[in-house]
C-alpha cells in the first residue's frame, strides 16, 4: 500500500479552496469593473460636453466682442443706421491670430478701421441726412432758447401737473434738437 502524499493532498485542497473563493468573488469583481467602466465613460462624455460648451461660449464671446468693436467703429464714423451697416459688413471682418480685426476686401486684407471708413465713404446713405426736412416732414415744436431747466426723471410720473408736464416736454424737445444738430 502506498502512503498518501499528505503535502500533495494539502496543496490540492488549498488550490481547490482558493479556486472556489476566486470563482465566488469573480462575479463581484466583474460587476465592479463594469460599474467602474460605466462611471469612467460617463465622466468622459461629460468632459467632452463641457469642452464643447466651453468652445461654444468662447465663440459667442468672441462674436460679441467682434460685433461690439464693429458697431463702435461705425458709431465713431458717424453712421446713423448702425445695425443695418453692421449687417452689411459683418461677414467681411474677422480676428487675426495676433488679435487685430482685419477685413477682406478687393485689395486684400486691410485693417477694420480702413475697411469701415471706405465702406462709409462709398455708402453715404448710412450717414445722417445733411438736410433735414422734405415733403413728409411735419412741423416740429421749436426748443426754447434760454432759461431751460433740467428735468429730474424721478419727478416724471402719471397724474403730474399739466404745466410741469409741458415743461418736461419742452426740455425733451430741446435735448432732442441739440442731439440731432450734433451740439
Amino acid at each position: 500500500m502506498e502512503t498518501p502524499d499528505i503535502q500533495a493532498i494539502v496543496r490540492q485542497a488549498i488550490q481547490e479552496f482558493t479556486q472556489q473563493q476566486h470563482q465566488r468573488a469573480e462575479p463581484a469583481y466583474k460587476a465592479e469593473l463594469v460599474e467602474e467602466r460605466k462611471r469612467r465613460e460617463q465622466m468622459e462624455r461629460r468632459l467632452n460636453e463641457l469642452v464643447e460648451e466651453n468652445k461654444r461660449s468662447r465663440q459667442v464671446a468672441e462674436e460679441a466682442q467682434r460685433g461690439a468693436a464693429i458697431r463702435s467703429e461705425l458709431q465713431r464714423l458717424g453712421v446713423a443706421k448702425i445695425d443695418l451697416a453692421y449687417k452689411a459688413v459683418q461677414d467681411g471682418i474677422f480676428r487675426a491670430e495676433d488679435g487685430r480685426y482685419l477685413a477682406r476686401s478687393e485689395s486684400g486684407e486691410t485693417s477694420m478701421k480702413d475697411y469701415l471708413a471706405s465702406f462709409v465713404s462709398e455708402n453715404p446713405e448710412f450717414l445722417p441726412a445733411r438736410i433735414s426736412g422734405g415733403s413728409g416732414m411735419t412741423t416740429t415744436q421749436k426748443a426754447p432758447a434760454a432759461g431751460h431747466e433740467h428735468v429730474d426723471l424721478e419727478r416724471i410720473r402719471p397724474g403730474m401737473d399739466p404745466e410741469e408736464m409741458q415743461r418736461v416736454r419742452q426740455e425733451i424737445v430741446r435735448v432732442a434738437s441739440q442731439t440731432l444738430r450734433g451740439l
